[in-house]
Protein backbone atom coordinates (compact mmCIF):
# COMPACT_ATOMS: atom_id res chain seq x y z
CA UNK A 1 0.00 0.00 0.00
CA UNK A 2 1.48 3.45 -0.95
CA UNK A 3 2.15 6.10 1.59
CA UNK A 4 -0.84 8.51 -0.14
CA UNK A 5 -3.09 5.59 -0.09
CA UNK A 6 -2.82 4.94 3.62
CA UNK A 7 -3.00 8.72 4.62
CA UNK A 8 -6.23 8.60 2.70
CA UNK A 9 -7.92 5.33 4.55
CA UNK A 10 -6.38 6.98 7.96
CA UNK A 11 -8.42 10.60 7.26
CA UNK A 12 -11.74 8.38 6.27
CA UNK A 13 -11.41 6.30 9.28
CA UNK A 14 -10.67 9.64 11.58
CA UNK A 15 -13.82 11.36 9.99
CA UNK A 16 -16.19 8.39 10.63
CA UNK A 17 -15.02 8.43 14.26
CA UNK A 18 -15.99 12.34 14.61
CA UNK A 19 -19.03 12.14 13.04
CA UNK A 20 -20.46 9.16 15.35
CA UNK A 21 -23.52 10.88 17.14
CA UNK A 22 -23.45 11.26 20.65
CA UNK A 23 -25.63 9.23 22.78
CA UNK A 24 -29.16 10.75 23.30
CA UNK A 25 -30.33 13.56 25.83
CA UNK A 26 -32.16 11.46 29.02
CA UNK A 27 -35.61 11.91 29.30
CA UNK A 28 -37.17 15.02 31.10
CA UNK A 29 -39.40 14.36 34.25
CA UNK A 30 -38.83 17.35 35.91
CA UNK A 31 -42.61 18.25 36.28
CA UNK A 32 -43.41 14.54 36.89
CA UNK A 33 -44.10 14.32 40.32
CA UNK A 34 -46.81 17.21 39.94
CA UNK A 35 -48.38 16.23 36.49
CA UNK A 36 -51.55 13.55 37.14
CA UNK A 37 -55.02 12.96 35.49
CA UNK A 38 -55.96 16.13 33.82
CA UNK A 39 -53.70 18.54 34.85
CA UNK A 40 -52.70 19.45 31.23
CA UNK A 41 -56.69 19.39 30.45
CA UNK A 42 -57.21 21.98 32.84
CA UNK A 43 -54.28 24.17 31.83
CA UNK A 44 -55.33 23.87 28.16
CA UNK A 45 -59.69 23.17 27.94
CA UNK A 46 -60.60 25.14 31.10
CA UNK A 47 -62.79 25.09 33.03
CA UNK A 48 -66.92 26.19 32.27
CA UNK A 49 -68.47 24.95 34.86
CA UNK A 50 -69.91 22.61 37.40
CA UNK A 51 -72.37 19.95 37.87
CA UNK A 52 -75.36 20.80 39.32
CA UNK A 53 -76.36 17.87 40.83
CA UNK A 54 -75.73 14.39 41.11
CA UNK A 55 -76.52 12.50 38.21
CA UNK A 56 -78.78 9.70 38.79
CA UNK A 57 -77.53 6.30 38.37
CA UNK A 58 -73.74 7.41 38.59
CA UNK A 59 -71.22 6.68 41.11
CA UNK A 60 -68.83 8.80 42.81
CA UNK A 61 -65.14 8.55 42.87
CA UNK A 62 -62.19 10.00 42.51
CA UNK A 63 -58.46 9.94 41.38
CA UNK A 64 -55.25 10.97 43.53
CA UNK A 65 -51.83 11.07 42.66
CA UNK A 66 -47.93 12.24 45.06
CA UNK A 67 -49.40 15.22 44.38
CA UNK A 68 -52.26 14.50 47.29
CA UNK A 69 -49.29 13.68 49.58
CA UNK A 70 -50.88 11.88 52.38
CA UNK A 71 -54.95 10.71 51.87
CA UNK A 72 -57.23 10.16 54.41
CA UNK A 73 -58.79 7.19 53.14
CA UNK A 74 -61.21 6.65 55.94
CA UNK A 75 -62.70 10.25 55.45
CA UNK A 76 -62.80 9.50 51.45
CA UNK A 77 -64.98 6.25 52.16
CA UNK A 78 -66.86 8.38 54.22
CA UNK A 79 -67.44 11.35 52.32
CA UNK A 80 -68.94 8.70 49.79
CA UNK A 81 -65.70 7.33 47.52
CA UNK A 82 -66.64 3.84 46.35
CA UNK A 83 -63.60 3.78 43.51
CA UNK A 84 -60.40 5.67 43.10
CA UNK A 85 -57.80 5.64 40.76
CA UNK A 86 -53.97 6.47 41.93
CA UNK A 87 -51.37 7.45 39.26
CA UNK A 88 -48.48 4.55 39.17
CA UNK A 89 -45.98 5.37 36.89
CA UNK A 90 -44.65 8.06 34.01
CA UNK A 91 -43.23 7.01 30.61
CA UNK A 92 -40.58 4.36 31.91
CA UNK A 93 -38.72 6.88 34.11
CA UNK A 94 -41.07 8.05 36.99
CA UNK A 95 -42.90 5.55 39.69
CA UNK A 96 -45.35 7.99 42.29
CA UNK A 97 -43.44 7.49 45.70
CA UNK A 98 -46.52 7.35 46.95
CA UNK A 99 -48.31 4.56 45.32
CA UNK A 100 -47.70 1.79 47.66
CA UNK A 101 -49.03 4.00 50.92
CA UNK A 102 -52.03 5.17 48.25
CA UNK A 103 -53.32 2.08 46.66
CA UNK A 104 -53.11 -0.07 49.86
CA UNK A 105 -54.85 2.44 51.68
CA UNK A 106 -57.74 3.02 49.55
CA UNK A 107 -57.78 -1.05 49.60
CA UNK A 108 -57.73 -0.95 53.71
CA UNK A 109 -60.69 1.65 53.29
CA UNK A 110 -63.34 -0.91 50.92
CA UNK A 111 -62.75 1.40 48.07
CA UNK A 112 -62.39 -0.45 44.79
CA UNK A 113 -59.20 0.70 43.36
CA UNK A 114 -57.05 1.16 40.30
CA UNK A 115 -53.77 2.34 38.74
CA UNK A 116 -53.39 4.52 36.00
CA UNK A 117 -49.97 5.25 33.58
CA UNK A 118 -49.50 8.95 32.67
CA UNK A 119 -48.48 8.25 28.70
CA UNK A 120 -45.15 9.82 27.72
CA UNK A 121 -44.58 9.07 23.59
CA UNK A 122 -42.02 11.26 23.34
CA UNK A 123 -39.75 9.00 25.66
CA UNK A 124 -40.66 5.47 24.52
CA UNK A 125 -42.37 2.96 22.86
CA UNK A 126 -46.37 2.11 23.79
CA UNK A 127 -45.52 -1.47 24.64
CA UNK A 128 -42.35 -0.56 26.59
CA UNK A 129 -44.33 1.53 28.92
CA UNK A 130 -47.38 -0.98 29.47
CA UNK A 131 -44.69 -3.34 30.60
CA UNK A 132 -42.92 -0.64 32.99
CA UNK A 133 -46.54 0.44 34.33
CA UNK A 134 -47.51 -3.68 35.06
CA UNK A 135 -43.74 -4.06 36.69
CA UNK A 136 -44.61 -1.18 39.25
CA UNK A 137 -48.26 -1.68 40.39
CA UNK A 138 -50.25 -1.71 37.33
CA UNK A 139 -51.50 -4.91 37.13
CA UNK A 140 -54.84 -6.66 37.85
CA UNK A 141 -55.89 -9.54 40.28
CA UNK A 142 -59.47 -10.94 40.56
CA UNK A 143 -59.90 -9.80 43.78
CA UNK A 144 -63.45 -8.30 43.25
CA UNK A 145 -61.70 -4.76 44.62
CA UNK A 146 -58.99 -4.24 42.28
CA UNK A 147 -59.75 -2.33 38.68
CA UNK A 148 -58.13 -2.73 35.13
CA UNK A 149 -54.87 -0.41 34.55
CA UNK A 150 -55.82 3.39 32.86
CA UNK A 151 -53.39 4.93 29.92
CA UNK A 152 -53.42 8.43 30.76
CA UNK A 153 -53.23 10.34 27.22
CA UNK A 154 -52.84 14.13 27.25
CA UNK A 155 -51.49 17.09 26.39
CA UNK A 156 -48.08 17.16 26.72
CA UNK A 157 -46.46 18.68 29.78
CA UNK A 158 -42.54 19.32 27.87
CA UNK A 159 -43.67 20.81 24.39
CA UNK A 160 -45.64 20.00 21.50
CA UNK A 161 -49.18 18.98 22.95
CA UNK A 162 -49.12 15.78 20.49
CA UNK A 163 -45.55 14.40 21.65
CA UNK A 164 -44.51 15.57 17.97
CA UNK A 165 -45.68 12.56 16.46
CA UNK A 166 -48.37 12.05 13.55
CA UNK A 167 -52.37 10.79 14.30
CA UNK A 168 -51.25 7.96 12.80
CA UNK A 169 -48.11 7.45 15.17
CA UNK A 170 -49.81 8.24 18.09
CA UNK A 171 -52.80 5.85 16.92
CA UNK A 172 -50.29 3.06 16.78
CA UNK A 173 -48.50 4.06 19.82
CA UNK A 174 -51.71 3.79 21.75
CA UNK A 175 -52.60 0.15 20.05
CA UNK A 176 -48.83 -0.74 21.15
CA UNK A 177 -49.56 0.17 24.80
CA UNK A 178 -52.94 -1.40 24.87
CA UNK A 179 -52.33 -4.65 23.21
CA UNK A 180 -49.32 -5.18 25.52
CA UNK A 181 -51.52 -4.30 28.36
CA UNK A 182 -54.13 -6.90 27.37
CA UNK A 183 -51.61 -9.52 26.56
CA UNK A 184 -49.78 -9.61 29.79
CA UNK A 185 -52.86 -8.87 32.04
CA UNK A 186 -55.74 -10.17 30.37
CA UNK A 187 -57.75 -7.38 30.83
CA UNK A 188 -58.55 -4.13 28.43
CA UNK A 189 -56.88 -0.89 30.02
CA UNK A 190 -59.32 2.31 30.06
CA UNK A 191 -58.24 5.26 28.50
CA UNK A 192 -58.14 8.15 29.73
CA UNK A 193 -58.44 11.56 27.81
CA UNK A 194 -60.38 14.54 26.76
CA UNK A 195 -62.34 14.89 23.35
CA UNK A 196 -60.29 17.62 22.20
CA UNK A 197 -57.19 16.12 22.82
CA UNK A 198 -58.40 13.18 21.05
CA UNK A 199 -59.46 14.96 17.66
CA UNK A 200 -56.31 17.19 17.52
CA UNK A 201 -53.18 14.15 18.09
CA UNK A 202 -55.40 11.26 16.80
CA UNK A 203 -57.28 12.43 13.91
CA UNK A 204 -60.64 11.28 16.25
CA UNK A 205 -60.07 7.56 15.64
CA UNK A 206 -62.42 5.75 16.67
CA UNK A 207 -60.06 2.33 16.89
CA UNK A 208 -60.44 1.82 20.76
CA UNK A 209 -64.76 2.67 20.85
CA UNK A 210 -65.33 -1.03 21.22
CA UNK A 211 -62.51 -2.48 23.06
CA UNK A 212 -61.23 -0.32 25.71
CA UNK A 213 -63.70 1.56 28.13
CA UNK A 214 -63.58 5.51 28.24
CA UNK A 215 -62.54 7.43 30.93
CA UNK A 216 -63.53 11.31 30.22
CA UNK A 217 -61.88 14.34 31.27
CA UNK A 218 -64.25 17.55 30.80
CA UNK A 219 -65.07 20.07 33.56
CA UNK A 220 -68.26 21.25 32.96
CA UNK A 221 -72.10 20.97 33.57
CA UNK A 222 -72.44 18.04 31.32
CA UNK A 223 -70.27 15.29 29.65
CA UNK A 224 -70.58 16.49 26.25
CA UNK A 225 -69.04 15.35 23.02
CA UNK A 226 -67.27 12.33 23.71
CA UNK A 227 -64.65 11.06 20.99
CA UNK A 228 -65.02 8.84 18.04
CA UNK A 229 -66.05 5.38 18.49
CA UNK A 230 -67.59 5.34 21.92
CA UNK A 231 -71.02 5.45 22.43
CA UNK A 232 -70.54 5.99 26.02
CA UNK A 233 -68.00 6.80 28.79
CA UNK A 234 -67.10 4.32 31.89
CA UNK A 235 -66.11 7.16 33.91
CA UNK A 236 -66.29 11.17 33.52
CA UNK A 237 -63.47 13.07 35.59
CA UNK A 238 -66.05 16.05 36.22
CA UNK A 239 -64.10 18.39 38.65
CA UNK A 240 -60.59 18.96 40.10
CA UNK A 241 -61.88 19.04 43.50
CA UNK A 242 -64.67 19.25 45.46
CA UNK A 243 -65.61 16.85 48.88
CA UNK A 244 -62.88 13.74 48.11
CA UNK A 245 -59.22 14.20 47.34
CA UNK A 246 -58.14 14.70 44.37
CA UNK A 247 -60.38 15.32 40.82
CA UNK A 248 -63.57 14.10 41.05
CA UNK A 249 -65.29 11.49 38.90
CA UNK A 250 -68.38 9.83 38.06
CA UNK A 251 -68.71 6.02 37.30
CA UNK A 252 -71.57 5.49 35.00
CA UNK A 253 -73.52 3.23 36.36
CA UNK A 254 -73.98 2.05 39.75
CA UNK A 255 -71.85 0.27 42.12
CA UNK A 256 -72.64 -3.30 40.66
CA UNK A 257 -71.25 -2.08 37.47
CA UNK A 258 -68.00 -0.44 39.15
CA UNK A 259 -67.78 -3.80 40.73
CA UNK A 260 -67.92 -5.93 37.38
CA UNK A 261 -65.52 -4.16 36.17
CA UNK A 262 -63.08 -5.08 38.77
CA UNK A 263 -64.30 -8.84 38.78
CA UNK A 264 -63.98 -9.24 35.43
CA UNK A 265 -65.34 -11.57 32.78
CA UNK A 266 -66.36 -14.96 34.71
Amino acid sequence: MSRTVAVLLAGAVAAVVVATPAEAAPADYSLAAATYAGTQIAAHEGVQGSVRADPAGQTLGHDVSGHQGVVDWPAAAGAGAKFTYVKATEGTGFVNPRFGAQYDGAHAAGIIRGAYHFARPDVSGGAQQAEYFIAHGGGWRPDGSTLPGALDIEYNPYGDVCYGKSPADLTAWITDFTRTYLAKVKRSALIYTSTAWWKRCTGNTGRFGTTNPLWLARYAPAVGELPAGWAKQAIWQFARGGGLPGDQNYYNGPLTRVQALAKGPS
